[in-house]
């Protein structure tokens, strides 16, 4: 018993129990023994008990008991299964765990266990789109090949405009907030018109240049693709991912018109497949994980392509 108290291999159950007999043996009552050990009273009679039944042996196995609660039925589960499968009532957009309790009659926790057995996530949603296009494997790869691996020299921008924002003011001047008092707005508001937000994503820092305009016409986007021209160091080739948007695609015919002419667009790079020279590396990356990641916003995949 002294070798098991003092061993560090053994399980600290184990250890803890034979400590329990131990302080018995030396003649401390059950409420001795539970308050130097720091253990219940019940589990130092308990244990006591066992060494006296069975011995050293007893300390070192538990007992089987029956569960606490039967497992739940197959045909329980596959209902869950069923009806996580199936449109939920009320016109909910999804299943939830709680709603999936109260409608199979089982807690919570089961819920989310026969979720977790069958891989099943109702309140995960995953678009996706096919194309009928047979060059679509290219055309995808010369769209997130800037992504994974940018030519040298070059600068990838995802391009695209936002339009239709509402610039809105209150009707009358809050207070900023201070101590003991929170800000104030008022519940109203009067609209000054509408503007457009034309945004270049730099891929690798993250960084945006933006510019707004009233309209969101050809000719703001190429005004636009000149701001961008002049915040671009020089040297650098710009590599521009766009969507067919109507203003996008006359940029495209007219790209050549450009006073600089290092702007060049996606639709350009698919026609002259030689550009990209790392494909095959980015086709294999795609095929090998499928673990490609990009910033770019989904037109970029269901435009162009």
């Amino acid at each position: 018993m002294e070798a098991i108290a003092t061993d560090r291999n053994r399980r600290p159950k184990h250890v803890e129990r034979a400590r329990v007999v131990l302080a018995a043996a030396q003649g401390h009552p059950v409420q001795r023994v539970a308050t130097l050990l720091g253990v219940s009273r019940p589990m130092a009679w308990r244990w006591q008990q066992r060494f006296a039944e069975e011995g050293v042996g007893g300390l070192l196995r538990d007992k089987t008991r029956k569960p606490g609660k039967p497992p739940i039925a197959a045909d329980t589960v596959a209902r869950v299964v069923a009806l996580t499968c199936a449109d939920p009532p009320h016109e909910a957009t999804h299943w939830t765990g709680r709603a999936m309790a109260k409608a199979a009659g089982i807690s919570l926790r089961s819920v989310q266990r026969i979720w977790e057995a069958h891989k099943l996530q109702p309140h995960r949603v995953r678009t996706f789109k096919r194309s009928r296009d047979p060059d679509f494997a290219a055309k995808l790869t010369d769209i997130v090949g800037p992504y994974v691996d940018p030519p040298t020299h070059a600068m990838v921008l995802s391009i695209d405009e936002k339009s239709q924002i509402q610039a809105l003011d209150r009707t009358q001047p809050g207070l900023p907030l201070k101590r003991g008092r929170c800000g104030t707005m008022t519940h109203d508001y009067k609209p000054h018109g509408t503007t457009t937000l034309f945004a270049a994503l730099n891929v690798l820092d993250g960084s945006v240049i933006g510019r707004c305009m009233q309209q969101h016409r050809h000719e703001e986007f190429i005004r636009f693709l000149n701001n961008v021209e002049c915040a671009i160091p020089r040297g650098k080739l710009i590599e521009a991912v766009i969507d067919n948007y109507a203003t996008h695609k006359l940029f495209a015919q007219g790209v050549a018109s450009l006073a600089c002419g290092r702007l060049e667009a996606v639709a350009h790079r698919f026609e002259r497949r030689g550009v990209f020279r790392r494909r095959r590396r980015v086709r294999e990356a795609l095929v090998q994980g499928g673990v490609v990641s990009f910033a770019a916003h989904r037109d970029c995949l269901l435009g162009l392509v």
